[in-house]
């Protein structure tokens, strides 16, 4: 049967992967963004905003899908406004397609704030989570907009009698510009800033982070799981947690990214040095970088979020996620974690985006 698939947050990192394989594997895949990619050969885009219900029904009018895949999110101020604003995202999406009757399956995307929560709320309450996290673990019993999100999917599947996914992956590591979490691309921008300026690339995060066990996501990763489940029939309506397959320490990784940027690491001091506050005065100087070396994107602030670096490297424990749910169902995918932030560093040159 056609598979006509809708990514919704196509130009991000974990839509524009997915988009890209899916096109791989023959979908017709149409891609939704406030200002999608254009470039992506084959992929056919859709402009519309989320939080607009009219504009996206005239947006989707002649679109079809059988499979939608959510990977996007607005970040906002509080808590309960991060629900009001993304669960209703979901919402009016999942309505606008609703008369349809043409979507099969949809794939949310979310992340370990599941198990985590929200910064604030474990940093504050002191309460931490067992690790390896795991998809049996319960709710936490406070507000989190991931969980509105997925409230969202299943009224919308209990209404439309389609099936669903939830996919959880840790830091995903991929190349899009102007996402607002991208940990990959802030390192590779702040290790180019040491190299110019000759300051020491300076381990930001916790003693926890620096000497516990961790993980992460490659954006090929997620994609390829999510397309995994579109077609396995015993993943359906199942949550599944997606990382790389393997464990590292920062103590291990922070000097081998070092290397390829020919910097000098500098580990964990004793105390967490934020990595907002050591690039918030480098705006001009990314400007120059990008003068000198002719690259693309002159806007330090569409590359790096430090602030999302430093909530990962921060947390007071070491996070890692068990992945024996979707091994026993049949996804035997595994990337090395070194081998991502390598591949990320060279995709960056090659597009002009990093010296």
């Amino acid at each position: 049967m056609k598979r006509t698939a809708l990514v919704v947050g196509a130009s991000g990192i974990g839509g524009s992967y997915t988009a890209r394989a899916l096109l791989e594997q023959g979908w017709t895949v149409y891609g939704l963004a406030r200002r999608p990619d254009t470039g992506m050969p084959g992929l056919q885009p859709v402009a519309a905003d989320l939080l607009d219900p009219g504009g996206l029904a005239t947006a989707l009018a002649d679109v079809a899908p059988t499979h939608v895949f959510i990977t996007t999110w607005m970040r906002q101020d509080t808590e309960a406004e991060n629900i009001r604003v993304n669960a209703a995202m979901v919402r009016n999406l999942l309505d606008a397609l609703s008369g349809k009757g043409t979507v099969r399956h949809v794939a949310l995307v979310t992340g370990l704030k599941h198990y985590l929560g929200p910064f604030e709320a474990y940093a504050a309450s002191g309460t931490l989570p067992d690790t390896p996290l795991r998809e049996s673990q319960p709710r936490l019993p406070i507000e989190n907009f991931y969980y509105a999100q997925e409230d969202e999917v299943y009224a919308a599947a209990a209404r439309d009698r389609f099936s669903w996914t939830v996919h959880r992956p840790h830091t995903v590591i991929g190349m899009a510009v102007g996402n607002a979490m991208n940990l990959g691309t802030t390192l590779a921008v702040y290790a180019t800033i040491c190299k110019e300026t000759g300051r020491p690339f300076q381990f930001p995060g916790s003693g926890a982070q620096w000497n516990g066990l961790s993980d992460v996501t490659d954006a090929r990763m997620l994609a390829r799981q999510l397309v995994w489940a579109a077609d396995t029939d015993a993943a359906r309506n199942e949550a599944f947690n997606i990382v790389n397959g393997d464990l590292f320490r920062w103590s291990w990784l922070w000097g081998r990214i070092a290397d390829w940027f020919g910097v000098q690491a500098a580990g964990f001091s004793g105390t967490v040095q934020p990595l907002e506050a050591a690039m918030a005065n480098d705006h001009a100087l990314w400007r120059d970088i990008a003068a000198r070396h002719g690259l693309l994107e002159p806007d330090l602030d569409r590359l790096a979020s430090p602030w999302h670096t430093d909530l990962d490297l921060g947390r007071p424990i070491e996070v890692m996620t068990d992945m024996a749910k979707s091994r026993k169902l049949g996804f035997s995918a595994y990337q090395a974690t070194d081998e991502s932030f390598f591949d990320l560093f060279a995709q960056l040159r090659a597009a002009r985006l990093i010296p």
